[in-house]
């Protein structure tokens, strides 16, 4: 699910940088939303890219994205998993898939890396009576998570705060980080913790 969401983030990045055509970037750091489209003030979804063409670097990361769709409906917890998605994460980076997205590829590629395994060390940190009732939230706080996510980059794209009849650039800045950070970044970090907490008593379980 995290997977899936980050490219959705990601194929926005190359969608608009493809529309921009097959022109020089300028640069390392870009706004993958170009003059053309841009919609206010803070709307240029800054990115990092090492391709020097603005057509090239769009379908780049539209192809690296659909990978990661599938490789995380299907590989991630497999054998290598982890390590191919991260490495598709940071290709992403590198490629003008977006500089935020660092900060949400990271913890997800640590957490992949605990797929499978007996998750000794979590078993010590979150306290045995907590454990039951932590791990049936995961299902609640990923949705509020991943909609989070999603109203954040549509502020973050076109400057609308959904419901609300907001004009200040400065405030609708405000609004969408407060989407895409506190409940999308902040409830993933929840999730995180909550799915620990159900493998570890669905282990217990199984060993009793």
């Amino acid at each position: 699910a995290i997977g899936i969401m980050l490219a959705i983030g990601g194929l926005s990045h190359g969608i608009f940088e493809i529309l921009q055509g097959s022109t020089p970037t300028g640069g390392v750091f870009i706004d993958a939303i170009g003059p053309d489209h841009i919609q206010w003030e803070w709307g240029g979804e800054a990115a990092l890219t090492l391709i020097p063409n603005f057509l090239i670097t769009g379908l780049v990361v539209v192809a690296i994205c659909a990978t990661v769709v599938v490789w995380s409906l299907g590989y991630v917890h497999k054998k290598n998993g982890p390590t191919v998605f991260i490495l598709l994460f940071v290709a992403l980076f590198l490629t003008g898939g977006g500089i935020a997205q660092l900060v949400f590829f990271l913890p997800a590629w640590g957490v992949a890396s605990r797929i499978n395994k007996p998750l000794t060390w979590w078993r010590k940190v979150i306290p045995q009576k907590l454990r039951p009732d932590m791990g049936k939230i995961w299902p609640y706080t990923l949705a509020i998570a991943v909609v989070s996510f999603l109203i954040g980059l549509y502020i973050a794209i076109t400057g609308i705060v959904p419901g609300f009849n907001i004009t200040d650039a400065d405030t609708i800045l405000a609004v969408c980080w407060s989407f895409i950070f506190g409940g999308g970044w902040l409830m993933i970090m929840v999730t995180y913790l909550s799915g620990f907490a159900d493998d570890i008593e669905r282990h217990i379980q199984q060993e009793s």
